[in-house]
């Protein structure tokens, strides 16, 4: 059975929804003429802000949306809950208190099953570093950290590439001193499409988007644009 995980480097669904090509590319990656999809917003705190943006969003497309509370009547079987969806999205928030939730409710088990069980997984932000051995985070106030994470994707991984200032030198800095392992970045709207665990390309939807390998020499960053396939027209 075939696993995907999408990992986005941010403004998939941005505040106008004025592009949603990258929520149209994870959609397909199902295979389903009207796939059931579960929103997991516990990085936000189930915050109103992020579910009715993914409803809103989502909503444009042939699709069943629904959400996954974690601070509010959880479903008490977790595990069927989301073995019943055909993709699963995470949102962007603190990584770290995600994780934590998630340990605490088995859910980092369960998904893990669900990856198995051929559900898409993906998400932006929060949402894609979570799924790789270890993130760049903001999750703590001060300097950006490393951060480790589930481990269904090898290496490691850094969102918002182009829009945070700090994201870039960070990423490198780290890679550079060997405290975090050689990975993946994206910019917004980009993103690193995985088949099997295995990096398979990245999409774009913004035309000048991109991904990077980030690998370590020595003392060095070096960093490498991947191609990256833009999906809207030219």
């Amino acid at each position: 059975m075939t696993s995907h995980i999408l990992a986005i480097g941010g403004a998939a669904l941005p505040e106008n929804l004025d592009n949603l090509l990258l929520i149209d590319y994870f959609l397909k990656l199902t295979r389903k003429k009207n796939p059931r999809v579960c929103f997991i917003g516990a990085a936000h705190g189930d915050a109103d802000a992020g579910r009715l943006r993914f409803y809103a969003g989502f909503s444009r497309f042939t699709c069943k949306p629904n959400h996954l509370p974690l601070f509010a009547r959880t479903p008490r079987d977790l595990e069927s809950f989301l073995l019943e969806h055909d993709a699963i999205y995470v949102g962007g928030g603190n990584t770290r208190s995600m994780l934590a939730v998630w340990r605490d409710w088995g859910l980092d088990i369960y998904l893990r099953k669900a990856w198995q069980h051929g559900v898409v997984l993906g998400g932006a932000s929060a949402g894609s570093i979570c799924w790789f051995e270890q993130g760049v985070t903001d999750s703590i106030a001060g300097p950006l950290t490393q951060l480790d994470c589930l481990g269904f994707l090898p290496g490691s991984n850094c969102p918002h590439y182009d829009s945070e200032p700090l994201r870039r030198p960070t990423y490198r800095k780290l890679v550079a001193g060997g405290k975090i392992l050689e990975g993946y970045a994206a910019d917004d709207g980009a993103a690193l499409h995985y088949v099997d665990g295995k990096l398979k390309g990245a999409v774009a939807a913004r035309p000048r988007a991109k991904a990077y390998r980030l690998t370590r020499s020595g003392k060095r960053a070096i960093e490498r644009v991947l191609p990256t396939r833009y999906l809207g027209k030219r």
